[in-house]
């Protein structure tokens, strides 16, 4: 039994899909900031079952309550929704990472693409890395054949990594092996930032940007990655351990050079032990 459900065939041109999941990839809220601009109060034009994808104790809905009246519900749902952005049509699938039945998700997903004439599938996502507040966002790219990303971003890294794979990663193949051409771009987070990381959300939308050729909304995302900054330097400036181990990760970075994985793990296992771990959004920890 399906678990898509399309609410509006409307001809489309070619539309290019763009997916964004609250998974562990979606560090900073950065992918699934980029998504809701792309598609901010734009039509819904297919949902997934929310019944049969979410656990909801895991993912409880909003209950509202008026002068102590239950009032509403609010539940999570995984929705298509169409907008136009210059001259292209976009699809933006979007939404919480569902909790079970993935397999049939990637089945329904191919389905989506084919019902809808998809182009083009473009994942975005965000993952924890050791790099500096203090550097343009690195983007890494994924392809489903050689030649797909387009702009500065590419494939990488390069050998075999084994991570645990998120949803959206599911799909991506699945609609790949499909026959729509599919690539992914995930915005490198540093991992000593809790909270929004606006500056990377605004990373996935140039690269957007750049892929499908229109300049997508920004929002108030470049204000609030610069208020960010500053906070982050402020931290840095007053806290000398921050701001050594801040300098390593820019030398790193202006050297190009990637640390082996033991570098790595020492690295943030020293600093996390030195520090501690802080709270609030945008804090260094």
């Amino acid at each position: 039994m399906t678990i898509l459900r399309v609410t509006d065939r409307s001809p489309l041109d070619s539309p290019v899909l763009i997916a964004a999941f609250d998974s562990w990839i979606d560090a900073g809220s950065a992918s699934t900031t980029a998504a809701k601009l792309l598609a901010e109060e734009a039509p819904v034009v297919a949902t997934f079952d929310p019944d049969e994808l979410f656990d909801y104790r895991a993912r409880r809905p909003i209950l509202e309550i008026v002068d102590g009246r239950p009032s509403s519900l609010t539940w999570p749902e995984l929705a298509v929704r169409r907008a136009r952005i210059g001259e292209r049509d976009i699809l933006v699938l979007a939404g919480p990472e569902p909790d079970y039945r993935w397999r049939e998700l990637a089945v329904d997903a191919v389905e989506l693409t084919r019902q809808l004439g998809v182009a083009e599938w473009i994942s975005l996502g965000a993952i924890p890395a050791a790099v500096p507040h203090t550097r343009p966002v690195p983007v890494l790219g994924t392809e489903s054949r050689p030649g797909l990303l387009r702009g500065e971003v590419r494939p990488g890294p390069a050998g075999l990594l084994r991570v645990p794979s998120a949803a959206i990663s599911v799909l991506d193949i699945a609609v790949s092996e499909a026959g729509v051409p599919a690539v992914g771009y995930f915005a490198q987070v540093p991992h000593y930032v809790s909270g929004a990381y606006p500056a990377a959300a605004l990373a996935l939308l140039n690269a957007v940007a750049r892929h499908i050729g229109v300049e997508p909304p920004l929002g108030g995302l470049v204000a609030e990655a610069q208020q960010l900054r500053t906070r982050l330097d402020t931290a840095a400036t007053v806290d000398e351990t921050t701001r050594e181990y801040v300098k390593r990760l820019e030398a790193m970075a202006d050297e190009e050079r990637l640390p082996s994985g033991d570098e790595l793990i020492s690295e943030i296992e020293r600093f996390l032990r030195d520090q501690g771990s802080g709270t609030g959004e945008g804090r260094v920890h």
